[in-house]
């Protein structure tokens, strides 16, 4: 009886410890942003945090002041530097870098794309005290 209880402990612990990696590991593939074209062929990016639209409209510099190439080599480094940290949890809060970017420095977003994807990394330095 005593071996039989052993037994069924030791297969729950062993159980419990790869249910966690199995979810674990499917938690971090879905966390990704896809930046694709909707139906206009435009490409957008949405920020649920309505903070976001406040710094856009009061702190953010105009959209057309700087030039889409500017926007382009920022985004670049910027989603490097996120996508790095969002490799390392056990580093980095893994709550504030939870999704993996896919960007392409190669495509055209647009000017308006690459404004407000620029302006979401400024925005999570002003509001999280962080540096990218």
């Amino acid at each position: 009886m005593k071996k039989l209880l052993i037994f069924l402990l030791f297969s729950y612990c062993l159980l419990a410890c790869s249910t966690n990696n199995y979810l674990t590991e499917n938690n971090t593939k879905n966390n990704r942003l896809a930046l694709e074209p909707n139906d206009d062929g435009e490409y957008d990016i949405i920020v649920f945090d309505p903070e976001y639209e406040t710094y856009l409209r009061s702190i953010a510099m105009p959209k057309n002041y700087y030039s889409i190439t500017f926007y382009k080599n920022k985004n670049t480094y910027y989603v490097d530097s996120w996508n790095h940290r969002h490799a390392q949890p056990h580093a980095y809060n893994p709550n504030l870098y939870a999704v993996h970017i896919d960007y392409d420095s190669n495509v055209d977003y647009g000017l308006l794309l690459e404004y407000k994807l620029y302006n979401f990394f400024r925005f999570i330095e002003w509001k999280y005290k962080v540096h990218l």
